[in-house]
C-alpha cells in the first residue's frame, strides 16, 4: 500500500520525531519549517500537522486531515479553504497556562499601573501615579469556560478574586469559578464586574460584541482584557471608553485590526497596555510540548480509526477517519 504523506509543520525534537513516526509507520513524514513551507508541499500532502497557511490549501482533494498547531482555527472554516472531505482538529488544551499566565500579568499590572510606572521610568519620571487596586475581593468576569478561561479563573480564584464565568452553552460550573452563566446574562453581570477578561474565540456572535453600547454598560474604573480574538471589540468604541476614564484600563494580546497599525491612537493611550498577540506562541517551551504531544497521540489515534481529539470539522463524504 501506498504510504500517506504527511506534511508536518511543527518543530519537533528527533525524539519527538521518532516517537510521530512509531504512532503512523505505515506513512512518509517530510518535516519543513512553515517559514519555507510552499504551496506545492501543501497541495501534495494528504495530511498536514500544523498551521499550513489557509491560502495554499484551496480545498485541496489530496487533503484528508489538517491537525492545527493552534487553538483556535478561524481561517480554516471560512469557506473555500478545505474540501468536504477534510478532517480539521485544533491543539485545544495545549494553551491553557501560557496565555493565562500572560493575560493574568497583565491584569495584575494594570491594578498596580506597573504599565504607568515603566513610561515614568523611560522618561526618567520620579513620581506617583495614584491609586492602585487589588485582585482580592474583586469581581473577575471570564467569558469562556474553556482550558484558558480555568487556567486563568483558578490563577484570580487563588489570590482571593470572586470569579463569574460566562460560556455559550450551558454547563457545569467548575471549582476554579464561584458562578456560571450563559452569554444571555452577560448585559446584566458586566455592571458588577471589576475586571472582565475574555477568551472567546471569532464567531458570528462574537465579532463585535463589545461595541459601544456593550462598553457602556461595563462597571466604571473597570478593566477589560482580551486575550482571545480581536474582534470580539470595537477598537474605536475602546479607545473612546478608554480616554473618557468610564475604563481604568484596557490589556489586549490580541487586536482588532491585527497586526494594529504604527498610526493606531490606542498605541499612545496611557491606560492601554498591548501586547502582539504573543502569549500562545512557544515562549512558554511547554507550550510546544504540549502541542506535539496532542498532535502525536491525534495521528495515533487517526491510524489506529480511532476518534480524534479537538475535531472541529468532520469529513462530509469519504468520512473514514482510518488510513
Amino acid at each position: 500500500m501506498e504510504r500517506k504523506k504527511v506534511l508536518v509543520l511543527i518543530p519537533m525534537t528527533p525524539e519527538q520525531k521518532d516517537r510521530l513516526c512509531q504512532a503512523m509507520p505505515e506513512a512518509g513524514f517530510t518535516h519543513v519549517p512553515i517559514s519555507q513551507v510552499t504551496e506545492a508541499q501543501v497541495r501534495q500532502a494528504e495530511i498536514i500537522l500544523g498551521n499550513a497557511p489557509a491560502s495554499m490549501i484551496g480545498k485541496s482533494e489530496n487533503l484528508a486531515w489538517i491537525h492545527l498547531n493552534s487553538a483556535g482555527y478561524d481561517p480554516y472554516i471560512k469557506e473555500g479553504v478545505l474540501s468536504p472531505c477534510t478532517l480539521l482538529t485544533s491543539s485545544s488544551g495545549a494553551y491553557g497556562k501560557a496565555v493565562s499566565e500572560h493575560m493574568f500579568a497583565m491584569l495584575l499590572a494594570l491594578q498596580k499601573k506597573l504599565h504607568l510606572y515603566r513610561d515614568d521610568q523611560k522618561q526618567h519620571i520620579w513620581g506617583e501615579e495614584g491609586q492602585v487596586t487589588s485582585i482580592t475581593d474583586s469581581s473577575v468576569l471570564v467569558l469562556g469556560a474553556g482550558d484558558i478561561g480555568q487556567h486563568f479563573a483558578a490563577l484570580a480564584h487563588a489570590l482571593g478574586a470572586r470569579v463569574i464565568g460566562v460560556k455559550r452553552r450551558p454547563g457545569e460550573c467548575p471549582a476554579c469559578m464561584d458562578e456560571l452563566y450563559t452569554m444571555e446574562k452577560l448585559p446584566e453581570l458586566l455592571p458588577k464586574a471589576d475586571a472582565v477578561v475574555s477568551f472567546l474565540p471569532s464567531t458570528e456572535e462574537t465579532r463585535g460584541l463589545f461595541d459601544r453600547e456593550l462598553l457602556g454598560r461595563m462597571k466604571p474604573g473597570s478593566f477589560f482584557l482580551n486575550g482571545g480574538r480581536g474582534d470580539l471589540v470595537c477598537t474605536e468604541a475602546l479607545c473612546d471608553a478608554l480616554e473618557s476614564g468610564h475604563l481604568a484600563g484596557a490589556a489586549l494580546d490580541v487586536t482588532f485590526p491585527e497586526p494594529l497599525p504604527r498610526d493606531h491612537r490606542i498605541w499612545d493611550i496611557p491606560n492601554a497596555f498591548v501586547t502582539p498577540h504573543i502569549s500562545g506562541n512557544y515562549h512558554l517551551p511547554e507550550t510546544l510540548r504540549n502541542v506535539v504531544n496532542i498532535c502525536i497521540e491525534n495521528v495515533r489515534r487517526y491510524a489506529a480509526g480511532e476518534p480524534l481529539q479537538n475535531l472541529v470539522k468532520k469529513q462530509t463524504k469519504n468520512a473514514s477517519g482510518a488510513v
